[in-house]
């Protein structure tokens, strides 16, 4: 497999329940595997108007997208032809309610602060940042969104087990819960993802990721 048809299977695509409510985000593998076995459907909003497709008629609409693709389009080849990366599929036998709460974990505590350290305001990559208790555990601190920020490694040394203030050190911003999925945020900067917009509305934000 060529690194461009790779690259294209690592996209992300937005999973609906049958009721077409945002339940999980997975990855394109994933999103093949289901449209093969007839567990899942394409859908697309164009024009004002929801379209749905199975595997097959999927296959064959990308014959006519791929003539007018965008930079943002991901295509995978085979044999025969090429078949476009889907953005948002429909889980045919999934009626489960999609989570309200953001799970607290590495992935969307990095995401939050946008991979930045909040004391220079640097980006890192995420193994290259660590998290920090804002008040030091040894003086009553909790692990909560509140008062947990990236850090990179220089300042997490620099404020040692002291507080920003006794440090001399000053938070680029105040840790905060946040009230949608800091991961879902990130994939709408991208253009590609912009039609998850539209089912997206603030009460289904907070999708499970998987």
């Amino acid at each position: 497999m060529s690194t461009a048809a790779s690259a294209a299977l690592d996209a992300s695509v937005l999973a609906l329940n049958k009721h077409f409510m945002a339940v999980h985000v997975i990855s394109a593998r994933r999103a093949w595997t289901l449209l093969c076995k007839d567990l899942a459907e394409v859908v697309t909003f164009d024009d004002g108007q929801f379209l749905s497709y199975d595997f097959q008629s999927w296959r064959e609409v990308s014959q006519a997208r791929a003539r007018f693709r965008s930079p943002d389009d991901d295509f995978v080849r085979t044999v025969r032809s090429e078949i476009q990366i889907p953005r948002i599929i429909r889980l045919l036998a999934y009626d489960r309610i999609p989570h309200q709460r953001v799970k607290f974990n590495r992935r969307n505590l990095f995401a939050r602060d946008g991979n930045r350290c909040q004391y220079c305001g640097k980006r890192f990559a995420p193994i290259d940042l660590s998290l920090d208790h804002v008040v030091p555990r040894s003086q009553g601190g909790q692990m909560t969104w509140e008062n947990i920020a990236c850090a990179c490694l220089k300042c997490n040394v620099r404020k040692g087990g002291r507080t920003p203030s006794e440090a001399g050190m000053r938070l680029v911003r105040e840790p905060v819960r946040p009230r949608s999925s800091p991961v879902i945020v990130l994939k709408l900067a991208n253009r590609k993802y912009q039609s998850w917009k539209t089912f997206l509305d603030e009460a289904y934000w907070s999708v499970e990721l998987k």
